[in-house]
């Protein structure tokens, strides 16, 4: 599948999680949940150390969503990626998109073996769905 449709594929789905949200509005982490919202897509932030993000509960896992999510945006350090990889397997997730800086080949690889879609060739979800913000 080409990065196009590997991309519009991980966007028809009807939920998404955000692994790595984060508070600071500065951080990709954030920046990434509020472009879901902006463009109104139903989204659940992933953090472990927080209990809101923009407004939303966050959660601590994957395996803690209230539903079921098909596509998982990553934001997070490589070595962290690489569990996140496995959390998403467990939980049904389909469709993972490791954000520039948060892949590393190891859970690429692991992830393809899954049979999961996988977007680590550098897209931005920022850039695809036009984030609007500081």
């Amino acid at each position: 599948m080409d990065i196009t449709a590997l991309i519009d594929t991980f966007l028809e789905a009807p939920a998404f999680a955000v692994v790595g949200a984060s508070r600071d509005r500065n951080k990709y982490g954030n920046k990434v949940l509020r472009c879901y919202q902006q463009n109104e897509r139903n989204v659940f932030p992933v953090n472990p150390g927080t209990s809101e993000v923009e407004g939303l509960a966050a959660y601590t896992s994957l395996k803690d969503l209230p539903e079921p999510v098909d596509s998982v945006s990553i934001i997070t350090p490589p070595h962290v990626t690489e569990t996140v990889v496995e959390d998403a397997h467990q939980t049904g997730v389909k469709n993972l998109w490791m954000q520039p800086g948060a892949e590393s080949p190891d859970a690429v690889e692991r992830a393809e073996e899954l049979g999961l879609n996988v977007i680590a060739d550098g897209s931005c979800l920022l850039v695809v769905l036009g984030f609007k913000g500081p």
